[in-house]
Protein backbone atom coordinates (compact mmCIF):
# COMPACT_ATOMS: atom_id res chain seq x y z
CA UNK A 1 0.00 0.00 0.00
CA UNK A 2 1.18 3.34 -1.01
CA UNK A 3 1.96 5.73 1.95
CA UNK A 4 -0.01 8.43 0.02
CA UNK A 5 -3.26 6.38 0.35
CA UNK A 6 -2.42 5.43 4.27
CA UNK A 7 -4.24 7.84 6.91
CA UNK A 8 -0.60 8.22 9.34
CA UNK A 9 2.33 9.14 7.76
CA UNK A 10 5.48 6.74 8.14
CA UNK A 11 6.87 8.63 10.25
CA UNK A 12 4.39 9.03 12.72
CA UNK A 13 3.94 5.38 12.46
CA UNK A 14 7.73 5.05 12.95
CA UNK A 15 7.87 7.48 16.44
CA UNK A 16 4.84 5.17 17.95
CA UNK A 17 6.50 2.09 17.50
CA UNK A 18 9.31 3.38 18.70
CA UNK A 19 7.47 4.39 22.41
CA UNK A 20 5.38 1.07 22.13
CA UNK A 21 9.46 -0.44 21.82
CA UNK A 22 10.80 1.29 23.99
CA UNK A 23 8.57 1.03 26.78
CA UNK A 24 7.74 -2.65 26.32
CA UNK A 25 11.68 -3.27 26.60
CA UNK A 26 11.88 -1.38 29.37
CA UNK A 27 9.31 -2.96 31.65
CA UNK A 28 10.78 -6.52 30.33
CA UNK A 29 14.33 -5.88 31.86
CA UNK A 30 12.64 -4.04 35.27
CA UNK A 31 10.33 -7.40 35.47
CA UNK A 32 12.86 -9.61 34.19
CA UNK A 33 14.64 -9.42 37.76
CA UNK A 34 12.56 -11.79 39.01
CA UNK A 35 12.91 -14.35 36.62
CA UNK A 36 16.68 -15.45 37.15
CA UNK A 37 15.31 -19.38 37.83
CA UNK A 38 13.20 -21.28 35.65
CA UNK A 39 10.34 -21.28 37.62
CA UNK A 40 10.85 -17.33 37.47
CA UNK A 41 11.15 -17.21 34.08
CA UNK A 42 8.55 -19.82 32.82
CA UNK A 43 5.76 -19.20 35.59
CA UNK A 44 6.69 -16.44 37.56
CA UNK A 45 7.35 -18.12 40.61
CA UNK A 46 3.88 -19.32 40.62
CA UNK A 47 2.70 -16.51 42.64
CA UNK A 48 0.54 -14.35 40.20
CA UNK A 49 -2.20 -12.91 41.90
CA UNK A 50 -6.04 -12.07 40.77
CA UNK A 51 -5.61 -8.60 39.10
CA UNK A 52 -2.43 -9.70 36.71
CA UNK A 53 -4.21 -13.10 36.00
CA UNK A 54 -7.57 -11.87 35.05
CA UNK A 55 -5.86 -8.77 32.92
CA UNK A 56 -3.56 -11.28 31.30
CA UNK A 57 -6.06 -13.78 30.15
CA UNK A 58 -8.09 -11.13 28.84
CA UNK A 59 -4.67 -9.11 27.11
CA UNK A 60 -3.88 -12.62 25.37
CA UNK A 61 -7.41 -13.47 24.31
CA UNK A 62 -7.89 -9.61 22.56
CA UNK A 63 -5.78 -10.94 19.70
CA UNK A 64 -5.16 -9.35 16.67
CA UNK A 65 -7.57 -11.47 15.69
CA UNK A 66 -10.46 -10.40 18.06
CA UNK A 67 -9.69 -6.68 17.18
CA UNK A 68 -9.39 -7.23 12.92
CA UNK A 69 -10.61 -10.84 12.39
CA UNK A 70 -14.17 -10.16 14.40
CA UNK A 71 -15.06 -7.24 11.98
CA UNK A 72 -14.09 -9.67 9.02
CA UNK A 73 -16.74 -12.83 10.04
CA UNK A 74 -19.33 -9.24 10.77
CA UNK A 75 -18.17 -8.09 7.17
CA UNK A 76 -19.14 -11.62 5.56
CA UNK A 77 -21.56 -13.22 7.63
CA UNK A 78 -23.23 -10.21 9.30
CA UNK A 79 -24.62 -10.13 12.72
CA UNK A 80 -23.99 -14.19 13.51
CA UNK A 81 -20.69 -13.37 12.34
CA UNK A 82 -20.29 -10.76 14.75
CA UNK A 83 -21.84 -12.54 17.83
CA UNK A 84 -19.94 -16.07 16.86
CA UNK A 85 -16.67 -14.49 17.67
CA UNK A 86 -17.35 -13.40 21.00
CA UNK A 87 -18.71 -17.68 21.99
CA UNK A 88 -14.96 -17.56 22.40
CA UNK A 89 -15.77 -16.02 26.06
CA UNK A 90 -17.12 -19.13 26.81
CA UNK A 91 -13.78 -21.10 26.81
CA UNK A 92 -12.84 -19.09 29.49
CA UNK A 93 -15.58 -19.79 31.37
CA UNK A 94 -15.48 -23.16 30.94
CA UNK A 95 -11.93 -23.39 31.49
CA UNK A 96 -12.05 -21.74 34.68
CA UNK A 97 -12.56 -24.80 36.90
CA UNK A 98 -10.42 -26.73 34.55
CA UNK A 99 -7.69 -24.14 35.91
CA UNK A 100 -8.18 -25.01 39.30
CA UNK A 101 -8.25 -28.36 39.19
CA UNK A 102 -4.91 -28.28 36.97
CA UNK A 103 -3.15 -26.15 39.68
CA UNK A 104 -4.60 -28.91 42.23
CA UNK A 105 -3.40 -32.22 40.65
CA UNK A 106 -0.26 -30.68 39.24
CA UNK A 107 1.49 -27.95 41.68
CA UNK A 108 4.84 -28.61 39.89
CA UNK A 109 3.61 -28.71 36.35
CA UNK A 110 5.10 -26.61 33.63
CA UNK A 111 2.78 -27.53 30.48
CA UNK A 112 -0.16 -28.82 29.09
CA UNK A 113 1.98 -31.45 27.00
CA UNK A 114 3.89 -32.59 30.16
CA UNK A 115 0.15 -33.55 31.41
CA UNK A 116 -0.86 -35.56 28.50
CA UNK A 117 2.62 -37.70 28.61
CA UNK A 118 1.94 -38.25 32.42
CA UNK A 119 -1.88 -39.03 31.58
CA UNK A 120 -1.52 -40.99 28.52
CA UNK A 121 1.62 -41.47 27.43
CA UNK A 122 4.24 -41.14 25.15
CA UNK A 123 2.69 -41.91 21.80
CA UNK A 124 -0.70 -39.50 23.09
CA UNK A 125 1.81 -36.93 24.15
CA UNK A 126 3.86 -36.99 21.02
CA UNK A 127 0.59 -36.26 18.85
CA UNK A 128 -0.75 -33.51 21.27
CA UNK A 129 2.77 -32.20 20.60
CA UNK A 130 2.92 -31.91 17.10
CA UNK A 131 -0.79 -30.07 17.50
CA UNK A 132 0.09 -27.75 19.61
CA UNK A 133 3.63 -26.46 18.11
CA UNK A 134 1.25 -26.70 14.90
CA UNK A 135 -1.16 -24.29 16.09
CA UNK A 136 1.41 -21.89 18.05
CA UNK A 137 2.91 -21.18 14.64
CA UNK A 138 -0.69 -20.65 12.98
CA UNK A 139 -1.32 -18.39 15.59
CA UNK A 140 1.78 -16.78 15.99
CA UNK A 141 1.62 -16.13 11.95
CA UNK A 142 -1.51 -15.03 12.02
CA UNK A 143 -0.41 -12.24 14.39
CA UNK A 144 2.29 -11.48 12.81
CA UNK A 145 1.01 -10.56 9.35
CA UNK A 146 -1.61 -8.84 11.35
CA UNK A 147 0.66 -6.56 12.45
CA UNK A 148 2.69 -6.23 9.18
CA UNK A 149 -0.91 -5.10 7.28
CA UNK A 150 -1.85 -2.84 10.15
CA UNK A 151 1.14 -0.77 9.67
CA UNK A 152 0.77 -1.09 5.83
CA UNK A 153 -3.08 0.02 5.67
CA UNK A 154 -2.48 2.74 8.61
CA UNK A 155 0.78 4.03 8.05
CA UNK A 156 2.16 3.27 4.90
CA UNK A 157 4.88 1.26 6.41
CA UNK A 158 6.03 -1.75 4.15
CA UNK A 159 4.06 -4.99 5.11
CA UNK A 160 7.57 -6.49 5.89
CA UNK A 161 9.44 -4.22 8.07
CA UNK A 162 6.38 -3.34 10.08
CA UNK A 163 6.02 -7.41 10.64
CA UNK A 164 9.94 -7.50 11.41
CA UNK A 165 9.88 -4.77 14.05
CA UNK A 166 7.09 -5.81 15.71
CA UNK A 167 8.12 -9.53 16.36
CA UNK A 168 11.19 -8.35 17.34
CA UNK A 169 10.16 -6.13 20.04
CA UNK A 170 8.06 -8.88 21.70
CA UNK A 171 11.21 -11.12 21.46
CA UNK A 172 13.19 -8.61 23.03
CA UNK A 173 11.34 -8.14 25.85
CA UNK A 174 10.18 -12.19 26.78
CA UNK A 175 13.65 -13.03 26.02
CA UNK A 176 14.73 -10.84 28.87
CA UNK A 177 11.61 -10.67 31.38
CA UNK A 178 10.31 -13.92 30.71
CA UNK A 179 6.59 -14.55 32.06
CA UNK A 180 6.94 -11.92 34.74
CA UNK A 181 7.49 -9.54 31.77
CA UNK A 182 4.62 -10.96 29.82
CA UNK A 183 2.06 -10.78 32.54
CA UNK A 184 3.09 -7.49 33.30
CA UNK A 185 2.93 -5.76 29.86
CA UNK A 186 -0.26 -7.65 29.33
CA UNK A 187 -2.13 -5.68 32.59
CA UNK A 188 -0.74 -2.25 30.45
CA UNK A 189 -2.16 -3.72 27.40
CA UNK A 190 -5.60 -4.78 28.14
CA UNK A 191 -6.75 -1.39 29.82
CA UNK A 192 -5.20 -0.14 26.56
CA UNK A 193 -6.90 -2.48 24.14
CA UNK A 194 -10.47 -1.86 25.99
CA UNK A 195 -10.47 2.06 26.74
CA UNK A 196 -9.13 2.11 22.54
CA UNK A 197 -11.97 -0.53 21.22
CA UNK A 198 -14.46 1.61 23.20
CA UNK A 199 -13.54 4.90 21.85
CA UNK A 200 -13.62 4.08 18.32
CA UNK A 201 -16.87 2.03 18.40
CA UNK A 202 -18.48 4.76 20.39
CA UNK A 203 -17.02 7.46 18.11
CA UNK A 204 -18.16 5.61 14.79
CA UNK A 205 -21.52 5.45 16.31
CA UNK A 206 -21.56 9.19 16.42
CA UNK A 207 -20.58 9.66 12.60
CA UNK A 208 -22.82 6.74 11.21
CA UNK A 209 -27.03 6.43 11.14
CA UNK A 210 -26.98 2.76 12.31
CA UNK A 211 -30.77 2.62 11.40
CA UNK A 212 -29.31 3.84 7.75
CA UNK A 213 -27.08 1.21 7.57
CA UNK A 214 -29.38 -1.16 8.34
CA UNK A 215 -31.65 -0.41 5.62
CA UNK A 216 -28.78 -0.39 3.63
CA UNK A 217 -27.51 -3.90 4.56
CA UNK A 218 -31.50 -5.07 4.28
CA UNK A 219 -31.67 -3.64 0.56
CA UNK A 220 -28.08 -4.56 -0.82
CA UNK A 221 -26.93 -7.63 1.54
CA UNK A 222 -29.77 -8.98 2.90
CA UNK A 223 -28.42 -12.11 4.23
CA UNK A 224 -26.22 -10.36 6.75
CA UNK A 225 -29.08 -9.51 8.73
CA UNK A 226 -30.80 -12.54 8.84
CA UNK A 227 -30.95 -15.28 11.28
CA UNK A 228 -30.97 -17.92 8.90
CA UNK A 229 -28.16 -17.84 6.91
CA UNK A 230 -26.96 -21.51 6.98
CA UNK A 231 -22.62 -20.67 6.75
CA UNK A 232 -23.06 -18.22 9.58
CA UNK A 233 -24.90 -20.67 11.95
CA UNK A 234 -22.71 -23.44 11.38
CA UNK A 235 -19.68 -20.85 11.62
CA UNK A 236 -21.40 -20.14 15.19
CA UNK A 237 -20.66 -23.38 16.02
CA UNK A 238 -17.80 -23.85 14.30
CA UNK A 239 -15.91 -20.81 16.49
CA UNK A 240 -17.54 -21.61 19.45
CA UNK A 241 -16.03 -25.38 19.41
CA UNK A 242 -12.56 -23.69 17.62
CA UNK A 243 -12.43 -21.60 21.26
CA UNK A 244 -13.00 -24.32 23.44
CA UNK A 245 -10.08 -26.27 21.63
CA UNK A 246 -7.73 -23.58 21.29
CA UNK A 247 -8.42 -22.45 25.42
CA UNK A 248 -8.32 -26.29 26.51
CA UNK A 249 -4.95 -27.53 24.97
CA UNK A 250 -3.22 -24.61 24.57
CA UNK A 251 0.14 -24.30 26.89
CA UNK A 252 -0.91 -20.33 26.57
CA UNK A 253 -3.63 -21.58 29.21
CA UNK A 254 -2.21 -24.25 31.07
CA UNK A 255 0.81 -22.26 31.93
CA UNK A 256 -1.10 -19.25 33.50
CA UNK A 257 -3.20 -21.76 35.18
CA UNK A 258 -0.06 -22.97 36.82
CA UNK A 259 1.56 -19.63 37.38
CA UNK A 260 -1.52 -18.62 39.43
CA UNK A 261 -1.31 -18.70 43.24
CA UNK A 262 -3.43 -21.54 45.03
CA UNK A 263 -7.05 -20.10 44.74
CA UNK A 264 -6.73 -17.58 41.88
CA UNK A 265 -7.22 -19.35 38.63
CA UNK A 266 -11.09 -20.34 38.51
CA UNK A 267 -11.67 -16.41 39.45
CA UNK A 268 -9.09 -14.85 37.65
CA UNK A 269 -10.66 -16.76 34.14
CA UNK A 270 -14.62 -15.98 35.23
CA UNK A 271 -13.37 -12.25 35.67
CA UNK A 272 -11.60 -12.61 32.41
CA UNK A 273 -14.13 -13.97 29.96
CA UNK A 274 -16.88 -11.49 31.60
CA UNK A 275 -14.75 -8.68 30.74
CA UNK A 276 -13.77 -9.48 27.07
CA UNK A 277 -16.93 -10.68 26.09
CA UNK A 278 -18.16 -7.36 24.63
CA UNK A 279 -14.55 -6.37 22.82
CA UNK A 280 -15.48 -8.79 19.74
CA UNK A 281 -18.82 -7.96 19.51
CA UNK A 282 -17.97 -4.11 19.40
CA UNK A 283 -15.20 -4.51 17.11
CA UNK A 284 -17.55 -6.79 14.80
CA UNK A 285 -19.71 -3.88 14.39
CA UNK A 286 -17.59 -2.00 12.54
CA UNK A 287 -17.44 -5.09 9.53
CA UNK A 288 -21.62 -4.79 10.00
CA UNK A 289 -21.04 -0.38 9.64
CA UNK A 290 -18.30 -1.19 6.78
CA UNK A 291 -20.83 -3.48 4.65
CA UNK A 292 -23.88 -1.20 5.42
CA UNK A 293 -21.63 2.02 3.92
CA UNK A 294 -20.48 0.23 0.92
CA UNK A 295 -16.87 1.00 1.97
CA UNK A 296 -14.14 -0.40 -1.03
CA UNK A 297 -12.59 -3.07 1.06
CA UNK A 298 -9.24 -4.21 -0.59
CA UNK A 299 -8.79 -7.08 2.62
CA UNK A 300 -11.64 -8.20 4.65
CA UNK A 301 -9.28 -8.61 7.25
CA UNK A 302 -8.55 -5.04 7.50
CA UNK A 303 -12.28 -3.81 7.48
CA UNK A 304 -12.24 -2.52 11.27
CA UNK A 305 -9.18 -0.24 11.09
CA UNK A 306 -10.03 1.14 7.55
CA UNK A 307 -13.41 2.14 8.43
CA UNK A 308 -12.10 4.06 12.36
CA UNK A 309 -9.44 5.92 10.04
CA UNK A 310 -11.60 7.04 6.91
CA UNK A 311 -14.46 8.14 9.95
CA UNK A 312 -12.24 9.55 12.20
CA UNK A 313 -9.32 10.51 10.54
CA UNK A 314 -5.85 10.81 11.73
CA UNK A 315 -7.12 10.67 14.97
CA UNK A 316 -9.32 7.32 14.70
CA UNK A 317 -5.82 6.03 12.55
CA UNK A 318 -3.56 6.80 15.80
CA UNK A 319 -6.60 5.19 18.07
CA UNK A 320 -6.83 1.94 15.91
CA UNK A 321 -2.46 2.05 15.84
CA UNK A 322 -2.54 1.46 19.55
CA UNK A 323 -5.43 -0.30 20.48
CA UNK A 324 -4.34 -2.69 17.77
CA UNK A 325 -0.46 -2.32 18.41
CA UNK A 326 -1.52 -3.75 22.19
CA UNK A 327 -3.40 -6.52 21.52
CA UNK A 328 -0.59 -7.76 18.90
CA UNK A 329 1.84 -7.52 21.58
CA UNK A 330 -0.12 -9.35 24.17
CA UNK A 331 -0.99 -12.47 22.68
CA UNK A 332 2.88 -12.87 20.84
CA UNK A 333 4.96 -12.68 23.89
CA UNK A 334 2.35 -14.55 25.64
CA UNK A 335 2.24 -17.48 22.97
CA UNK A 336 6.11 -17.13 22.93
CA UNK A 337 6.78 -17.53 26.18
CA UNK A 338 4.53 -20.67 26.54
CA UNK A 339 5.48 -22.20 23.22
CA UNK A 340 9.40 -22.08 23.86
CA UNK A 341 8.35 -23.76 27.12
CA UNK A 342 7.01 -27.02 25.43
CA UNK A 343 9.86 -26.45 22.98
CA UNK A 344 12.15 -26.55 26.05
CA UNK A 345 10.28 -28.56 28.72
CA UNK A 346 8.52 -31.18 26.17
CA UNK A 347 11.01 -30.90 22.71
CA UNK A 348 13.94 -30.65 23.69
CA UNK A 349 14.32 -32.05 27.35
CA UNK A 350 11.48 -34.33 27.95
CA UNK A 351 11.93 -36.00 24.09
CA UNK A 352 15.53 -35.41 22.84
CA UNK A 353 17.87 -35.13 25.84
CA UNK A 354 15.80 -37.33 28.34
CA UNK A 355 15.81 -34.64 31.73
CA UNK A 356 19.60 -34.72 31.18
CA UNK A 357 19.88 -30.97 32.40
CA UNK A 358 19.48 -28.33 35.29
CA UNK A 359 17.19 -25.95 35.39
CA UNK A 360 19.66 -23.27 35.18
CA UNK A 361 20.74 -24.85 31.47
CA UNK A 362 16.79 -24.88 30.66
CA UNK A 363 16.55 -21.38 31.65
CA UNK A 364 19.23 -20.27 28.94
CA UNK A 365 17.50 -23.03 26.38
CA UNK A 366 14.18 -21.30 26.94
CA UNK A 367 15.43 -17.81 25.85
CA UNK A 368 17.34 -19.03 22.80
CA UNK A 369 14.03 -20.80 21.81
CA UNK A 370 12.12 -17.78 22.42
CA UNK A 371 14.79 -16.20 19.82
CA UNK A 372 14.55 -18.86 17.82
CA UNK A 373 10.45 -18.85 17.22
CA UNK A 374 10.52 -14.86 16.82
CA UNK A 375 12.86 -16.46 13.46
CA UNK A 376 10.18 -18.89 12.40
CA UNK A 377 7.60 -16.56 12.37
CA UNK A 378 9.33 -14.24 10.68
CA UNK A 379 10.05 -16.36 7.87
CA UNK A 380 6.54 -17.70 7.65
CA UNK A 381 5.17 -14.54 8.12
CA UNK A 382 7.14 -12.98 4.64
CA UNK A 383 5.04 -14.45 1.74
CA UNK A 384 1.67 -13.70 3.19
CA UNK A 385 0.09 -17.38 3.64
CA UNK A 386 -3.28 -15.58 3.16
CA UNK A 387 -6.29 -13.88 5.44
CA UNK A 388 -6.28 -13.81 8.83
CA UNK A 389 -9.12 -16.17 8.91
CA UNK A 390 -7.93 -18.80 6.00
CA UNK A 391 -4.90 -19.21 7.87
CA UNK A 392 -5.98 -19.42 11.63
CA UNK A 393 -8.98 -21.69 11.37
CA UNK A 394 -6.67 -24.38 9.24
CA UNK A 395 -6.17 -25.29 12.66
CA UNK A 396 -9.25 -25.64 13.88
CA UNK A 397 -9.87 -29.19 13.00
CA UNK A 398 -6.98 -30.21 15.10
CA UNK A 399 -7.45 -28.12 18.33
CA UNK A 400 -10.97 -29.50 17.90
CA UNK A 401 -9.67 -33.01 18.55
CA UNK A 402 -8.19 -32.36 21.66
CA UNK A 403 -11.20 -31.39 23.82
CA UNK A 404 -12.12 -34.24 24.43
CA UNK A 405 -8.77 -35.95 25.28
CA UNK A 406 -8.23 -33.11 27.93
CA UNK A 407 -11.45 -32.91 29.31
CA UNK A 408 -11.37 -36.72 29.39
CA UNK A 409 -8.06 -36.54 31.15
CA UNK A 410 -8.67 -34.02 33.81
CA UNK A 411 -12.16 -35.87 34.66
CA UNK A 412 -12.45 -39.35 33.82
CA UNK A 413 -10.54 -41.73 35.36
CA UNK A 414 -11.65 -44.30 33.14
CA UNK A 415 -10.40 -42.35 29.94
CA UNK A 416 -8.49 -45.03 27.91
CA UNK A 417 -4.82 -43.60 26.84
CA UNK A 418 -5.06 -45.70 23.17
CA UNK A 419 -8.71 -43.91 22.99
CA UNK A 420 -7.63 -40.46 23.16
CA UNK A 421 -4.44 -41.06 20.51
CA UNK A 422 -6.49 -42.24 17.45
CA UNK A 423 -9.07 -39.67 19.02
CA UNK A 424 -6.90 -36.61 18.24
CA UNK A 425 -5.56 -38.44 15.38
CA UNK A 426 -8.95 -39.23 13.33
CA UNK A 427 -10.50 -36.28 14.41
CA UNK A 428 -7.88 -34.05 13.09
CA UNK A 429 -7.41 -35.90 9.67
CA UNK A 430 -11.48 -36.18 8.67
CA UNK A 431 -11.88 -32.37 10.03
CA UNK A 432 -9.02 -31.59 7.89
CA UNK A 433 -10.74 -33.39 5.22
CA UNK A 434 -13.75 -31.47 5.93
CA UNK A 435 -11.95 -27.47 6.13
CA UNK A 436 -10.89 -28.40 2.49
CA UNK A 437 -13.43 -29.77 0.64
CA UNK A 438 -16.40 -28.60 2.79
CA UNK A 439 -15.55 -24.82 4.04
CA UNK A 440 -13.45 -23.58 6.75
CA UNK A 441 -16.38 -23.59 9.06
CA UNK A 442 -17.04 -27.20 9.42
CA UNK A 443 -13.35 -28.23 10.32
CA UNK A 444 -13.13 -27.62 14.33
CA UNK A 445 -16.55 -28.89 14.51
CA UNK A 446 -16.34 -32.06 12.86
CA UNK A 447 -13.50 -32.31 14.05
CA UNK A 448 -14.57 -32.26 17.58
CA UNK A 449 -17.47 -34.49 16.96
CA UNK A 450 -15.43 -37.28 15.69
CA UNK A 451 -12.96 -37.01 18.43
CA UNK A 452 -15.75 -36.71 21.10
CA UNK A 453 -16.97 -40.68 19.51
CA UNK A 454 -13.57 -42.24 19.66
CA UNK A 455 -12.78 -40.93 22.87
CA UNK A 456 -16.09 -41.97 24.55
CA UNK A 457 -16.52 -45.24 22.80
CA UNK A 458 -12.75 -46.57 23.50
CA UNK A 459 -12.98 -45.88 26.79
CA UNK A 460 -16.38 -47.55 27.64
CA UNK A 461 -15.03 -50.88 25.49
CA UNK A 462 -12.09 -51.10 26.96
CA UNK A 463 -11.80 -48.73 30.34
CA UNK A 464 -8.34 -47.55 31.97
CA UNK A 465 -7.91 -47.05 35.52
CA UNK A 466 -5.55 -44.02 36.25
CA UNK A 467 -3.97 -43.30 39.79
CA UNK A 468 -4.37 -39.02 40.27
CA UNK A 469 -1.54 -39.21 42.76
CA UNK A 470 0.82 -39.69 39.47
CA UNK A 471 0.01 -36.38 38.26
CA UNK A 472 1.22 -34.46 41.30
CA UNK A 473 4.03 -36.63 42.30
CA UNK A 474 7.93 -34.91 41.39
CA UNK A 475 9.40 -35.41 38.02
CA UNK A 476 12.83 -37.96 38.62
CA UNK A 477 15.90 -36.37 39.43
CA UNK A 478 17.61 -35.66 36.19
CA UNK A 479 20.50 -38.24 35.66
CA UNK A 480 23.66 -36.63 35.88
CA UNK A 481 26.11 -36.37 33.11
CA UNK A 482 29.35 -38.21 33.23
CA UNK A 483 32.69 -37.68 31.80
CA UNK A 484 35.90 -39.25 31.46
Amino acid sequence: MDSQIAILSPTTGWILIAGFAVLWLALGLWWGRKGASLDGFMLANRNVGLALGAATAVATWVTSNTTMLAPQLALEMGVWGMLSYSTAAIGLLLFAPMAKRIRALMPTGYTSAEFVRLRFGRPAWVVFLIISLFYAMTWLVSMGMAGGLLLEALAGIPYHWGMSVILAVCVGYTVVGGLHAVIGTDFIQSLIVILGVAVVVIAVLTQIDVASVHESLATSRPALVTVLFPAALMGVFNGLLFGLGEIFHSNVWWSRALAMREGVGQRAYTLAALIWLPIPILAGFLGLAAAGLDLPIVRPDMVGPLLAAKLLGGVGAVLVFVAVFASLASSIDSLLAATSDLVVHDLVHGMLLRGRSDDQRQRRHAAWALVGLGLLTWLLCLPKLGTLATVLFFAGPLVGSTIWPILAGLYWRRANSRAVLWAMISGSLVGLACYVFVGWYTGALVGTTVSMLVVVLGSVLAPGDFDWAKLSQPEPAPAQETGS
